[in-house]
């Protein structure tokens, strides 16, 4: 996994900060040190970290907005 791709599942996971559970929150942290560091994350932690990502980062249902953009019937 390339550098570019630990950046942005950090800086997704920023905006779930408050969500995020105690030790979840210390494992963040952690990333994010070693992150600055510019250190290429492990297999098990680069996992960890997509878990986290999976797990907080839900698609939106956009389904839900149809009612809105009806399209005209004639």
């Amino acid at each position: 996994m390339s550098y570019r791709d630990q950046q942005k599942y950090l800086e997704t996971l920023r905006k779930h900060e408050m969500k995020l559970t105690r030790q979840e929150l210390e494992e963040y942290k952690m990333f994010l040190k070693r992150h600055k560091d510019e250190e290429d994350f492990d297999s098990v932690s680069l996992k960890r970290l997509k878990e986290l990502y999976d797990k907080y980062n839900l698609p939106v249902d956009r389904s839900k907005y149809d009612a809105f953009f009806k399209k005209k019937e004639e």
